[in-house]
């Protein structure tokens, strides 16, 4: 009996570890919201089971499980990022036009307060839940402002040497983000607020997505020249890469699937299996729409949200098995 039962338990986890491999990952559902101009970073709550979008001049939030609107965040003038402490039950969205940084409630999603950026369009956003604070990365400076997330008071800025854009917290008190301009990557201590670290990137050229997978210390850039790269959060050395669609914008990685996601413009999702920390392989490329180029992953449902807007239209786009 107890050799049936190793057996069996043996067998699951080999279907388990092949499906988490074979991908079989298509559009589910497709959401229509009301125009209100363009969009860019998408946010998921798992366990508030919210979505937050940006959209034009405001951010909407959207039901994980159900679809539906539940509420608006507005105004948020150019609207790019949506960073979540949920430790803290606040959240922080970047007002590129504006230069302004909104705090709101992940409760009441009232705003709390609005902060000035100290540089021009904050565009990604990223919360540090190891010393609690925000780093808001501006497109037109070249810098990152740092906030503390509870008393929202600016800390300082950081000098980038670069044109920054999507930034990951790796859970030690380091900042990573893509330079685009500069096809390289940043370490950044988040208690000094100084860059560590700054490492080429070839072959990649004008990065944009940036995912971490934490636990095995790995970053995957998500780059303009149709490749991700794969590289040692420790020593930045690039381990390997691989090709995506056109038009990167995000990526992402789901830990539970060692999946990685690239959204890319073209109207494709590229999905790649973590066979190790030295190996990776490409599972499927999702048929998805013209323009969805961001995206974010659901932890729980190991679900995709993505955004598009074409023909007057915009859409928020489901991708699952």
């Amino acid at each position: 009996m107890k050799i049936l039962k190793i057996g069996v338990v043996v067998f699951f986890s080999v279907v388990s570890a092949l499906a988490s491999q074979s991908g079989n990952y298509h559009l589910l559902r497709e959401v229509p919201i009301a125009p209100k101009g363009g969009w860019d970073y998408i946010a998921v709550d798992p366990s508030a089971r919210r979505v937050y979008i940006s959209h034009g001049m405001e951010v909407d939030v959207v039901d994980a499980d159900s679809y539906s609107l539940v509420g608006k965040i507005a105004p948020t003038p150019g609207v790019h990022g949506i960073a979540l402490a949920e430790d803290l039950g606040r959240g922080f969205i970047s007002d590129g036009r504006a230069s302004t940084i909104t705090v709101f409630d992940l409760k009441t999603l009232k705003t709390l307060a609005v902060v000035h950026s100290t540089g021009e369009d904050p565009d990604a956003i990223v919360y540090d839940p190891v010393t609690q604070r925000v780093f808001a990365f501006n497109g037109h400076s070249d810098t990152a402002t740092v906030l503390d997330a509870k008393t929202t008071k600016v800390l300082g800025t950081i000098q980038l040497g670069g044109d920054p854009e999507f930034a990951v917290a790796d859970g030690k008190g380091f900042i990573f983000n893509n330079l685009e301009d500069k096809s390289a990557l940043l370490k950044i201590n988040a208690r000094s607020l100084q860059t560590v670290a700054r490492w080429p990137l070839a072959p990649c050229e004008s990065p944009s997505g940036l995912a971490m997978d934490l636990e095995n210390r790995r970053l995957f850039s998500g780059c303009r020249n149709q490749v991700m790269v794969v590289v040692n959060a420790d020593t930045g050395h690039v381990i390997t890469s691989l090709p995506i669609g056109a038009h990167v914008d995000s990526t992402k990685f789901d830990p539970a699937t060692h999946l990685v996601f690239d959204s890319n413009g073209d109207g494709t999702l590229t999905v790649i299996h973590e066979d190790s920390p030295n190996r990776y392989h490409i599972v499927q490329t999702v048929k998805t729409a013209p323009g969805a180029r961001t995206s974010a992953v659901d932890p729980k449902t190991h679900r995709v949200f993505l955004t598009t807007g074409i023909d007057g239209k915009f859409t928020v786009l489901v991708v699952g098995r």
